[in-house]
């Protein structure tokens, strides 16, 4: 009975869950500047399958072009994924996620260079749900948020870039005054 139900689990896992962990490159560009930067991620869908198959679905469909990091804390994370931060003057950055939550699947803990879906604290949030496609990268290990975040990759190239975006001025927001976007995601395997 219980091959049976663990052969029911692996059919039921997406393809992604099941080969070689995939990779995404994001393009970067600094204020007006011509140049992009670039930061590599490996994902991991062992420890995060439906986060991670979300994840792959917002970048081939190109949702995260022409979004701004709308958070920077200096040596500590840098976050993205609010659609509204196409905007320069929505005030409701921070906010937004494509309409949808996904299920929390805390397996990881949170470190330099992690991937961490972001979430409502669970005072409101008693599930743990996860934005639908906010999420952060954490500049140091984080302690206490490990245990309590969906972490579904890591940083392995161009962390550097991200500690350049957490040390930029930033508002009473934490949103960094220089507009500092995503200009493309792609797939690399």
């Amino acid at each position: 009975m219980k091959i049976f139900a663990l052969l029911t689990l692996v059919c039921l896992l997406p393809i992604s869950s099941i080969f070689a962990s995939d990779v995404v490159e994001i393009q970067i560009r600094f204020g007006k500047e011509k140049d992009l930067r670039t930061v590599v991620v490996a994902l991991d869908p062992q420890s995060a399958a439906l986060t991670t198959d979300n994840f792959l679905k917002l970048v081939r469909s190109g949702f995260y072009k022409g979004q701004a990091f709308h958070r920077a804390i200096p040596d500590y994370l840098v976050q993205i994924g609010d659609p509204s931060s196409k905007n320069r003057k929505s005030e409701d950055v921070g906010t937004g996620g494509p309409g949808y939550t996904l299920p929390a699947e805390i397996n990881r803990p949170v470190r330099r260079g992690s991937l961490v879906m972001a979430r409502l604290p669970d005072t409101i949030n008693p599930s743990r749900a996860s934005n639908g496609s906010q999420f952060f990268i954490a500049l140091t290990d984080i302690p206490s948020l490990s245990g309590n975040h969906t972490v579904f990759g890591e940083v392995i190239e161009g962390i550097e870039v991200l500690d350049e975006i957490s040390n930029k001025s930033t508002d009473t927001n934490d949103f960094p005054t220089e507009r500092i976007i995503v200009r493309s995601t792609r797939l690399r395997r």
